[in-house]
């Protein structure tokens, strides 16, 4: 039951007139309640004006007024310095999640991408003889006919598997890119007598390994360990694999080959031993280290020296 205005005069008189829909509350009391507990502090001037309200009709634009101004404040931007603790190490740990997820997919391994497909390729892998030297002209012999001839539907892919050696000589080291398996082509086909006449007639072409004609192919993880030098792998310092978090990092491992052999008569050039001669009792390509006997005082003594200390005789 609240005041309402005459019409007569400007006395108010009781009624127990209910709200209306507009879902303004029936006690006034409980209205001003509600403005205050919605109140915040930019809106203090309004809540003053409000301890004055005498009628619904003010009350009810009052808590309209405070309720766009939540909405208001609800839709800005939050700022960090009002984040609580907890909120910032959450967010935190989702950052360093997502991190994480990014070099895990770094470091996968990219051979396991390449295995998954490779099983993936209609026929089989095939191994030809050719003249050595004459390999990936033999490669482009075979691909012209297969599309000449209209075999592209069995005769699928050639590939010449190539590897990086680092060779050593006189001390000098150069990286260099070689035919793996010389005198010798890798064929993905169908095999049938026309696709057989196809590559075999091929020139330069010798045969196929096996039975000549009909040859076996080559089992899946033959064919994987012969042609994983297609997929191109970083190469990744051994410092840095050592300190991810938990990954396996792939590291292109090429290998190195050296101009000497064990038991070979060398002399040494450089250091406290130059001029004196040495037998090589071991080699280390990794390192670029030789281990040579030198004799001194009629006892053979090993001495540790860099490929570049010594030179053939």
């Amino acid at each position: 039951m609240i005041d309402q205005p005459n019409p007569e005069g400007n006395e108010f008189i009781l009624s127990d007139a209910k709200p209306d829909e507009a879902g303004v509350p029936a006690d006034l009391d409980a209205l001003l309640e509600a403005i205050d507990e919605a109140a915040d502090p930019e809106a203090d001037a309004v809540v003053d004006d409000a301890l004055n309200i005498d009628s619904f009709d003010e009350a009810a634009a009052v808590l309209d007024v405070l309720e766009d101004s939540d909405a208001v404040v609800a839709d800005q931007p939050v700022d960090a310095a009002e984040l609580t603790e907890a909120e910032v190490d959450s967010a935190l740990a989702e950052t360093e999640a997502d991190a994480d997820a990014d070099v895990e997919a770094e470091e996968a391994d990219p051979y396991d991408a390449f295995r998954a497909e490779l099983r993936t390729l209609p026929g089989k892998w095939y191994v030809i003889h050719s003249y050595a030297g004459f390999e990936k002209r033999v490669k482009s012999n075979i691909e012209s006919r297969k599309t000449s001839m209209g075999m592209e539907d069995f005769v699928f892919q050639v590939e010449v598997p190539m590897e990086d050696v680092v060779e050593i000589k006189n001390g000098q080291r150069k990286l260099v890119t070689r035919v793996r398996i010389p005198g010798y082509v890798l064929v993905r086909m169908f095999l049938n007598e026309d696709s057989w006449s196809v590559v075999r007639h091929t020139p330069g072409v010798t045969g196929f390994v096996g039975n000549s004609h009909n040859p076996t192919p080559l089992r899946f993880e033959e064919a994987f360990n012969m042609l994983k030098s297609l997929v191109e792998v970083k190469e990744v310092p051994t410092s840095k694999t050592a300190g991810s978090k938990g990954g396996k990092a792939v590291a292109r491992s090429i290998p190195a080959e050296v101009d000497f052999e064990i038991g070979e008569t060398i002399t040494i050039k450089e250091g406290s031993f130059a001029g004196l001669p040495g037998s090589i009792s071991e080699i280390k390509p990794e390192s670029g280290k030789l281990t040579v006997l030198v004799s001194l005082f009629e006892r053979e003594t090993p001495v540790e020296l860099s490929f570049d200390q010594v030179t053939k005789m």
